[in-house]
């Protein structure tokens, strides 16, 4: 039976906890860092659609990198006025895709802990100057 006081997206999240209750903001986490594993985050059951999307133009190379740009501002901006938790979770996330003992060390991933590392150091940065 579905709850009319939830949202859409929690009808599943209540079925698959086997109570009338959503899971928590933690159980949530966890299920989010779960699909981390050297795949960026995406869901292994997510069809793939690679095979009928074209080559990037240099146009929107550019633009892909602009955006790009933007959103990294964006996000130092809003940890840098977060709180120190918010960063403490950032900084798990970085951790958690990191390279670990039976893992394949794929490159992508490691830059990428490194690079959400260092987004949070800039928002501490940026947190000091801004004092």
């Amino acid at each position: 039976m579905m709850r009319s006081d939830l949202p859409a997206n929690l009808h599943e999240d209540v079925a698959m906890s086997g109570t009338d209750h959503p899971p928590s903001a933690a159980e949530l986490r966890l299920r989010a860092l779960s699909r981390w594993d050297n795949e960026g985050g995406a869901i292994a059951t997510a069809p793939s659609r690679h095979a009928d999307v074209a080559p990037l133009s240099p146009a929107e190379l550019i633009q892909l990198r602009i955006r790009v740009i933007a959103l990294e501002n964006m996000l130092i901006a809003v940890l840098a006025d977060g709180t120190d938790r918010q960063r403490d979770v950032a900084r798990d996330i970085a951790a958690y895709i990191a390279p670990r003992s039976g893992f394949t060390h794929h490159p992508l991933t490691i830059e990428a802990s490194r690079h959400m590392t260092a987004l949070v150091d800039r928002a501490v940065h940026y947190r000091t100057i801004d004092s």
